[in-house]
């Protein structure tokens, strides 16, 4: 079948969008991955203590992720209307945002990394020692603090001008960075070229570097090209935001943050939870979870691209267009991961042996990649549906539909599987993600109430 040449410019367009950041996370999650190789071939115990700090920060990155998420909407929506000032008021509420989230971040994860990391610790040992894995897991958490100012400066950036539909600086910049992330892990953690080999705290220091790099580039590129970022002139004269748009933007943007603490909480406890089998199940879900984000560039991209667009459109009043686009992107997200989702099932049985570990570890994670495989449409759709009712300011029902199913279905799911049967670990991960399928439906159903169909964008709404 032929597509029209109205489908052919609109797919163009989705993938002018999406490409760019399906190649930034592709390299950022490939970059990790190798970083984790990496650390894995020091040996079982530092790569679970980077995998259990790595899943505490995610929590923190999601805080940032959420919240300007909810601010973003309005972004987009702003740029669709041409309001340059509506931008920069936008601006600067991520400013105020992000300043809380670092304070009280930097604060919880300094004075609770014992406990925190612990509550991964309670499992049976396996092949690893539990005192090792908390030993390297502070080092690692104390230098990766350093590098969180540098982030969430960068994410302001970044997600403003993602909004307003320029996402290759904001690749380049991460791709430069997670090369430097690279480069500094092969010779800090080895020791290379007459440094010292630090191990973990040499795989925080190179991704602290790349930060810096990151900012670097993103922030220096917006500054110097003020013909294509007009809301940055003047953005830092005030520090006043409306009090009709502050009030939308909390309203809006609240559940989006607290939707992405929970979530993100809710993915540690579930890790948590099924570390009680062991701790050889921390190391297994690493590698998994590892291999597993590379693969799901396709359908994360492509969330990113069906936010913006259908944001656009809504802000410029064209809701017939936007309706039309919101099947038209979901179903090539699907299909995107169909093709991903095959690739990475072939590498369930390789990638794990690349890692000095155990031969159980390796077995339970091509067990985990396998079923992360298999569900890959279904995280695509739920992922869509998801970035759709978000686009029209729908939060608290993103919220309910996200985070909530978490806590209230998949965590006592899990809990009741590991506490009260005698299933192995790979029969209870693949139920509780075959739950997934239940998330579809609904996202499914609000998806064709077309509830999210309207425009958020004036400052007493």
């Amino acid at each position: 079948m032929r597509l029209s040449e109205e489908n052919k410019r609109f797919y163009k367009r989705a993938m002018l969008i999406a490409v760019p950041i399906m190649i930034q996370n592709g390299i950022t999650n490939f970059v990790s991955m190798l970083d984790n190789i990496m650390v894995g071939r020091v040996g079982t115990d530092p790569m679970s203590a980077v995998a259990i700090v790595n899943q505490l920060i995610f929590i923190w990155n999601l805080c940032i992720f959420g919240g300007l998420s909810g601010i973003g909407i309005f972004t987009a929506q702003f740029f669709g209307k041409g309001d340059e000032e509506g931008i920069r008021y936008t601006f600067r509420l991520e400013m105020y945002l992000v300043t809380i989230l670092l304070i009280g971040g930097i604060l919880l994860l300094l004075f609770g990394d014992t406990r925190l990391i612990s509550l991964y610790l309670k499992g049976e040992a396996g092949s690893g020692d539990p005192a090792a894995t908390l030993a390297f897991g502070k080092s690692y958490l104390h230098v990766m603090l350093l590098g969180f100012l540098p982030f969430a400066v960068t994410q302001v950036y970044a997600t403003t001008v993602r909004a307003m539909g320029e996402t290759v600086m904001p690749m380049v910049a991460s791709v430069t960075a997670v090369l430097v992330n690279l480069a500094g892990n092969y010779i800090l953690i080895y020791g290379k070229f007459g440094a010292p080999a630090l191990g973990v705290t040499g795989a925080a220091a190179a991704t602290v570097l790349s930060r810096f790099v990151e900012g670097v580039i993103l922030i220096g590129w917006v500054h110097a090209h003020t013909e294509k970022n007009r809301f940055i002139v003047g953005v830092f004269r005030s520090f006043y935001v409306p009090v009709g748009l502050l009030k939308n933007c909390v309203k809006k943007g609240l559940p989006l943050l607290i939707n992405e603490t929970l979530w993100s909480s809710g993915m540690a406890v579930l890790t948590q939870t099924y570390s009680l089998r062991s701790l050889d199940v921390v190391a297994a879900n690493n590698i998994a979870q590892t291999i597993s984000n590379v693969f799901n560039i396709s359908f994360i991209a492509m969330g990113s691209a069906i936010g913006i667009i259908l944001g656009q459109e809504l802000g410029k009043g064209h809701l017939k267009t936007a309706r039309r686009d919101a099947e038209r992107l979901s179903l090539l997200s699907v299909l995107m991961s169909v093709f991903f989702g095959a690739a990475l099932f072939f590498m369930a049985g390789l990638f794990p042996q690349i890692y000095n570990t155990s031969g159980e570890v390796q077995r339970l994670a091509s067990g985990f990649i396998r079923i992360a495989a298999v569900c890959m449409p279904l995280y695509a759709y739920t992922n869509a549906a998801y970035f759709t009712l978000r686009s029209g300011g729908r939060t608290l029902i993103t919220f309910l539909f996200d985070s909530c199913f978490v806590w209230a279905v998949s965590i006592p799911l899990a809990y009741g599987l590991v506490h009260g049967t005698a299933l192995g670990i790979l029969t209870i991960f693949l139920i509780v993600q075959l739950v997934e399928t239940v998330k579809c439906l609904l996202g499914f159903v609000l998806v064709r109430r077309e509830i999210w169909v309207r425009d958020i964008t004036q400052y007493g709404q």
